[in-house]
């Protein structure tokens, strides 16, 4: 029998079932949403905390919510080890640093893509924390418990990660 863990893809739908899964156990278990850019948040508010202490007394962030390292970074931390796991057992292993399509279009600079990369992280973190949620947390857990505001978000967000992948890189002509 074939080794699933082994495979370089896996069925949507069984992967689907499994996120399922886990925010039901997310739900049970914490009481919590799936979402990662909080912990992200948190880690920047402790930073700002510990660097301008008397800045953060100031700033009404630090009496509404209560910054730590908390369970998010777990689920961080988790994808991360996860990811690795898979890379290591399917063997997709390809060092990659300008992928074709991103060469084809932007050329093979390397401090160029990292610096596409680096802009467009950012520019992520900022509208999942203009829209109080990532795409986990509105696209998995939102969805999951059909809150209207998170169908909203996913249908902004998949039409506007279209539209930019579509004005970045143009029509696919080749196979590139």
């Amino acid at each position: 029998m074939n080794n699933p863990l082994a495979r370089k893809s896996w069925s949507p739908y069984l992967v689907g079932a499994g996120i399922g899964v886990l925010s039901w156990f997310a739900f049970w278990s914490a009481d919590h949403p799936l979402g990662i850019t909080t912990a992200f948040e948190h880690t920047a508010a402790l930073a700002m905390e510990s660097a301008l202490p008397t800045l953060a007394e100031s700033n009404s962030y630090y009496q509404d919510e209560s910054p730590k390292i908390g369970w998010e970074w777990m689920l961080v931390v988790g994808i991360f080890v996860g990811s690795m796991i898979s890379s290591f057992a399917s063997g997709d292993r390809e060092p990659i640093t300008v992928p074709p399509l991103w060469k084809s279009r932007f050329g093979s600079s390397v401090p160029l893509r990292l610096a596409g990369a680096l802009l467009s992280a950012g520019l992520m973190m900022f509208g999942a924390r203009l829209a109080q949620g990532c795409t986990s947390g509105h696209g998995i857990s939102g969805n999951l418990q059909l809150a209207a505001s998170s169908w909203l978000f996913s249908l902004i967000f998949f039409s506007t990660a279209i539209l930019t992948a579509h004005l970045v890189f143009g029509r696919r002509t080749s196979n590139v």
